[in-house]
């Protein structure tokens, strides 16, 4: 495996990230975790700005927690592997269902540790935000990031049967475990 950064997406990225998407589309997948809406928003720039409002208190939506969305870069050849979204806090919504972090990777680099590596540099993210203990939730069917959250310390509190009739693992992960 390559090494990999996390960094603020900008401008200069644009790009990338639609290839990014491309890859995602191509293979039949519809949503990119980890992305803060990035599909969903009528263009990058709108999406930058999404981006801006969500790592501010004073202009986050009321519903939604200040986060920050990064993208990891493969320092080598500069391409995007994969977004990953940390939730500097819990609300009721995420406490439940979806945790501090989301994170995802681009088809074609899976299953060469890049995920694992993608969640240690979150949760050193998580140190610096002063967070001792991180919720992070998967599909069960997801074996891929089950196995990524349990090799960064993620302990199985619960799971349940999602809305969408799917079953959902939530672990922990305490900081002050890991050095």
């Amino acid at each position: 495996m390559e090494t990999i950064h996390l960094i603020q997406p900008k401008k200069s990225h644009e790009t990338a990230v639609q290839d990014y998407i491309e890859e995602h589309f191509s293979f039949g997948e519809d949503s990119l975790h980890g992305s803060s809406l990035l599909t969903e928003m009528e263009s990058y720039s709108a999406w930058l700005s999404h981006l801006t409002k969500q790592s501010d208190k004073a202009t986050v939506p009321s519903d939604w927690v200040v986060s920050t969305t990064l993208l990891a870069i493969r320092k080598k050849d500069q391409k995007i592997i994969g977004t990953i979204d940390i939730r500097h806090e819990l609300n009721e919504f995420l406490l439940e269902f979806g945790g501090h972090i989301g994170f995802g990777v681009r088809p074609s680099e899976r299953g060469k540790g890049y995920a694992s590596e993608m969640l240690r540099l979150g949760l050193d993210y998580c140190k610096i935000l002063g967070l001792e203990k991180v919720m992070v939730a998967c599909y069960k069917e997801n074996i891929a990031s089950a196995r990524t959250i349990r090799k960064n310390g993620g302990v199985l509190e619960r799971e349940f049967s999602h809305d969408d009739g799917k079953e959902v693992q939530v672990y922990w992960i305490n900081l002050s475990d890991k050095r």
